[in-house]
């Protein structure tokens, strides 16, 4: 394990200039396009002959690390670590790539478990984005039914992020080799993003500044299908109401209480009236992590753990202003005291289309997954225990649409990424069609070699996609253009106040 007393290399970047809104980012967006406008088809022979043996290296070194990856993606499922208690995984890949000559910076924005490491010096500068955090209590053995982990422990990767760092971290090696054999310049930079499940670890990271010199970023994560990402997903705010009131007996002298309970019940019944009055594309859940100890003490303390979601960062806005005035009405109506932590805020995917069809190139190169008959036998055997049908593992590449697809459910901090640089991001076939995500059967699932078998194949399409960037200035600037279109010329504002501590766990 590391060193906890070693002094880290600083390799923060640096502030990148704000951009303006109004007209003058207007100008910027134009400008942008009118240099990448200029850059096209200029290209010669000699050029193009550069970009091809620079990716057929990059993607030779990946090749070469394939064990790499198994060894990584094995680990990684075997500790199995939540949200910010990462340290064995962090640990592990931050030390793989010190090994590899690596400048780390260990601890960055406040999470022990986030990390930066880097190699080179200069532009452009390529971030290979790497998440390793699991999902609590669903942890299972490798096999195709319900069973428990042979050494007990309860937590898993149902959504295969122990794939996820491995092949990220081999991806920044193969790059990293790419340009030392070629002399390519420029700066690798391998970000290890924890609490990913949780919305927080990339949220954190930007509100410090980590990405603003990118250049471009390169992501991908594990999945049913194989497939470059169309899809803008959702912006979120994830936040906490505690209310408190006055303890009393329940019977004797309830007069006397002050229930937390009723408010949250008070709170959650207003914001389910709100739901009729709210647009369709918005999404509003919660849980009550506390409600009372026992029925005969009126509670005096009570918490509502709540997600709004919707298309736009504004929207989340608006109805998140709602329900905090249903927050404090229901602590009006029940006198009690209430406070509010907004946890973590993300804006919806910022999509930029010349890189998406650059991956999609390269993804439809590497090709999907070779899984083998024992692979498919292991996805149908839990397709059969789970009674969903029996189609096994996706071994094929989705076609890229034309135009993005409708916002689905989710939301992700690759988000915060996506809006401060050129993202792009893919998935890659690592469990079976149909079971649930972000179950047991996942966390079986990306313990197997078939799941191994995405994983070695997300590297190479990540080495490729990450040497046609450092290589090829085209490309690069025709994604600074979109990406200015799509941004609007906006600087990054994070959702997060500028003085929130990480919400770090208690224990």
């Amino acid at each position: 394990m590391t060193d906890p007393n070693r002094r880290p290399v600083v390799i923060r970047p640096a502030r990148r200039t704000p951009k303006v809104a109004g007209t003058a980012a207007a100008a910027v967006v134009a400008a942008a396009i009118s240099a990448a406008g200029a850059a096209v088809g200029t290209l010669d022979h000699a050029a193009a002959q550069s970009i091809e043996e620079g990716k057929e290296s990059a993607l030779a070194h990946a090749a070469a690390l394939d064990d790499f990856v198994a060894d990584i993606s094995t680990r990684l499922w075997e500790f199995a670590e939540t949200a910010l208690r990462e340290s064995q995984s962090a640990g592990y890949l931050a030390e793989a790539l010190e090994k590899e000559g690596f400048a780390l910076e260990r601890g960055v924005a406040g999470m022990p478990t986030a990390f930066v490491a880097a190699w080179g010096s200069g532009s452009p500068v390529l971030g290979v984005l790497a998440e390793y955090d699991a999902l609590p209590n669903i942890g299972n053995a490798a096999e195709p039914r319900r069973a428990p982990r042979g050494d007990g422990h309860l937590h898993g990767h149902g959504c295969g992020h122990n794939l996820f760092g491995a092949a990220s971290v081999a991806a920044a090696v193969a790059i990293k080799r790419m340009m030392a054999d070629h002399g390519v310049p420029g700066t690798v930079r391998l970000y290890g993003t924890p609490a990913e499940e949780t919305v927080v670890g990339k949220v954190y990271m930007a509100r410090e500044g980590l990405f603003d010199d990118l250049d471009a970023a390169i992501v991908w994560h594990p999945s049913q299908k194989t497939a470059v990402t169309n899809n803008r997903a959702r912006a979120l705010n994830n936040f906490e109401v505690t209310f408190r009131g006055q303890a009393a007996h329940g019977a004797a002298d309830p007069w006397n209480g002050r229930s937390a309970l009723d408010a949250v019940e008070l709170m959650n019944h207003g914001v389910n009236m709100m739901r009729e009055h709210i647009e369709p594309s918005a999404r509003i859940h919660y849980v009550m992590p506390n409600a009372g100890e026992v029925p005969n003490v009126v509670p005096e303390y009570a918490k509502a753990w709540y997600y709004v979601r919707d298309t736009t960062r504004v929207a989340v806005e608006e109805n998140y202003a709602w329900i905090l005035d249903i927050a404090g009405g229901a602590a009006r109506m029940t006198r009690t005291e209430h406070e509010v932590f907004l946890v973590t805020g993300v804006h919806p995917y910022t999509l930029v289309r010349p890189l998406q069809e650059a991956m999609q190139a390269n993804l439809e190169r590497v090709g999907p997954p070779a899984f083998t008959d024992e692979d498919q036998a292991f996805a149908k055997e839990l397709q059969r225990f789970l009674e969903v049908e029996t189609t096994g593992l996706n071994d094929t590449i989705d076609h890229l649409a034309p135009v993005p697809a409708m916002a689905d459910g989710g939301s992700s901090d690759v988000a915060e990424v996506s809006y401060i640089a050129p993202t792009v991001e893919f998935s890659v076939t690592t469990a079976a069609e149909n079971v649930p995500w972000h179950s047991w059967a996942t966390s079986a699932s990306h313990g197997t070699p078939g799941a191994i078998k995405g994983a070695q194949v997300a590297a190479r399409a990540l080495a490729l996609m990450g040497a046609e960037l450092m290589i090829d200035g085209d490309l690069l600037a025709r994604a600074k253009a979109a990406h200015a279109e799509e941004t609007g010329g906006e600087p990054y504002k994070s959702a997060v106040p500028a003085d929130q501590p990480v919400p770090l766990p208690k224990n």
